[in-house]
């Protein structure tokens, strides 16, 4: 009688949801949950205690439990050699990506296939034209060495292109937006100054362009990236020397992390590579709003 009116299948919904929890091995639940809904890196390890799988995620637990009741053939693997689960707490993402990039190329666990981030296809370089206005193309990576940022595929980069012509007021013809022999289409609506005319100097739209190149290159230059802690009172952060990712750490909000001697003392030193530049230029990009970027004076 109950089932005939379930009109909206609350019941047999129910029925089905509890089943398919009790799929799940008393031992791999246990593991589940003990685990904490922060974001951070997890260790899977097997009945010798060798890591067969690193991860990482902004829900530790719910990242585990769907290892756990997948049905794909790297789920079930885990779930037949699994017996301990450890974790380390990042706060930021950008921390626990670049710590699990680290840690599978130092640990190769059996389970890990290769990054799909290493691969990246298109970059965004700069470069002046024949009559001194900055330039931005999105290219294949393979035919630069001096990228401003790298991209995963085109689409991600020519969306990029767009957002900062947007936002930074560029013309679409400089940008390779737009094909025009003459003047661009935002020119002809009045939202182009007109550097692709010569209507603007090219010192007036340089300033602009300039200020792209300042926030997402990081070629030569000294700066930490602030995000996000473990706890309220915490941040992470990222060190870039001279262009090159050095390694990262957390502070207490109390410290005073320009200093140079602080900072030593906080960093977990850490390899440079394009890998790496291109998960801290890709996380910039997509959390430029949140993260703080602090440029250091190398004087001091």
């Amino acid at each position: 009688m109950l089932l005939v009116k379930d009109l909206n299948k609350d019941i047999i919904q129910s029925a089905v949801k509890t089943e398919v929890k009790s799929k799940m091995p008393a031992n791999l639940k246990t593991i589940v949950d003990e685990l904490p809904s922060d974001t951070g890196v997890y260790y899977i390890h097997d009945s010798n205690g060798k890591i067969i799988y690193i991860g990482k995620s902004r829900n530790i637990r719910k990242r585990i439990n769907q290892h756990f009741t997948g049905r794909d053939r790297k789920s079930k693997k885990i779930q037949v050699q699994v017996t301990a689960v450890t974790y380390e707490k990042t706060g930021s993402e950008l921390v626990a990506l670049l710590k699990e990039n680290e840690e599978i190329k130092h640990n190769k666990p059996l389970l890990n296939k290769a990054l799909k981030r290493d691969i990246f296809s298109h970059a965004l370089i700069s470069y002046k034209d024949d009559n001194g206005y900055i330039n931005f193309e999105v290219i294949s990576s393979n035919t630069t060495d001096s990228p401003l940022t790298t991209f995963t595929n085109r689409r991600s980069g020519i969306s990029f292109l767009n957002r900062i012509t947007s936002e930074y007021e560029l013309c679409e013809k400089l940008n390779h937006i737009a094909l025009s022999e003459s003047n661009c289409f935002k020119n002809e609506i009045g939202e182009c100054l007109g550097a692709c005319v010569l209507e603007e100097s090219a010192e007036s739209y340089n300033k602009r362009a300039e200020q792209v190149i300042n926030t997402y290159s990081f070629d030569a230059r000294d700066m930490l990236i602030v995000d996000r802690g473990r706890s309220i009172e915490e941040r992470s952060v990222v060190l870039i020397k001279n262009g090159k990712f050095k390694g990262l750490g957390h502070f207490n909000l109390n410290y005073q992390i320009t200093n140079t001697e602080i900072l030593e003392n906080l960093i977990t030193p850490m390899g440079h590579s394009r890998d790496t530049q291109h998960i801290i230029q890709s996380y910039a990009r997509k959390n430029f709003k949140r993260i703080k970027i602090i440029v250091l004076n190398t004087e001091d």
